[in-house]
């Protein structure tokens, strides 16, 4: 069951009073309770109405009102998302908070929110409910972040040694397979493998790429590129020709196109594919 907590607002908070240090522990250590417990999914405090908004809907027409409003005891001033198992583990939980408004007597009110199955008379077909899920699986995969995860089949160090020199990769993090806290299962590493990399990160520019050895030498990169956006010319063509260099392989030629005043496709030597390009309007000089 999902439940809204709501905090009433109290004069005190309208009028922006702040919480004493021993409120802010106490609620911080309630908190920290709600969250091993596995039931808080979120919450926040609230400014005073006087910072606030309202539309109102009449027909066709919005009318907006600006903040303070009278009605004290009908605003929020925080709130709490728990997932709780019923309604009385919710109060159970509420009745333990501290006083959310310090010296003044102050409410507590859980709402439960709908579920598109209570909708179910209105949604004959079932389309607003696969709409409704099609929104939620959006605005979850908003939170996910995507890392690029590179194997070099061996070369680990090497490509790190090569990417820090001509790249400025920094290493952030490095263990081997002989460093690791578990044992790999049996027969999954090549022999000879044992002192190779597990893992590792470095930054290159502002995105960090994860990087492994593998447990073999016969995967082979294939279908993907890393773009390097580059704001110079002379850097960009300094990126190219070093990629390019020792083995590496021209795949397209720096160019100007529609998208980029330069850019341009390497393979470097273990095998990993980039794309370069000046972002912006401006062609090169």
């Amino acid at each position: 069951m999902k439940v809204m907590v709501m905090v009433k607002a109290s004069p005190g908070s309208e009028a922006g009073k702040m919480p004493s240090a021993e409120l802010l522990t106490a609620m911080g250590q309630f908190n920290e309770e709600l969250v091993k417990a596995g039931i808080m999914e979120s919450g926040d405090g609230l400014k005073p109405s006087s910072q606030g908004y309202r539309i109102r809907f009449s027909g066709d027409k919005r009318v907006v009102t600006t903040g303070p409003f009278t009605e004290t005891n009908e605003l929020i001033a925080g709130y709490w998302i728990w997932n709780v198992n019923s309604m009385e583990e919710a109060i159970e939980w509420a009745k333990k908070c501290p006083n959310p408004m310090d010296d003044e007597d102050s409410d507590i009110e859980i709402r439960t929110f709908y579920s598109m199955e209570d909708f179910a008379e209105a949604d004959v077909d079932g389309k607003a409910a696969a709409h409704e899920n099609t929104l939620r699986q959006t605005i979850a995969m908003q939170k996910v972040e995507v890392q690029n995860y590179l194997f070099f089949s061996g070369r680990c160090d090497e490509a790190l040694a090569f990417y820090k020199q001509h790249l400025s990769a920094e290493i952030k993090f490095l263990i081997r397979f002989n460093e690791s806290p578990e044992p790999m299962p049996e027969g999954m590493l090549q022999s000879g493998f044992e002192n190779k990399v597990m893992h590792a990160e470095f930054s290159l520019g502002n995105v960090r790429v994860m990087a492994s050895d593998g447990c073999n030498d016969v995967e082979k990169f294939s279908g993907f590129r890393l773009a390097l956006s580059v704001p110079t010319e002379e850097e960009t063509r300094r990126i190219f020709n070093a990629l390019a260099s020792d083995g590496g392989k021209v795949d397209m030629p720096l160019t100007k196109t529609f998208w980029s005043p330069l850019y341009g496709q390497v393979t470097d030597k273990f095998g990993v594919g980039w794309m370069l390009m000046i972002p912006g309007e401006e062609a090169p000089q």
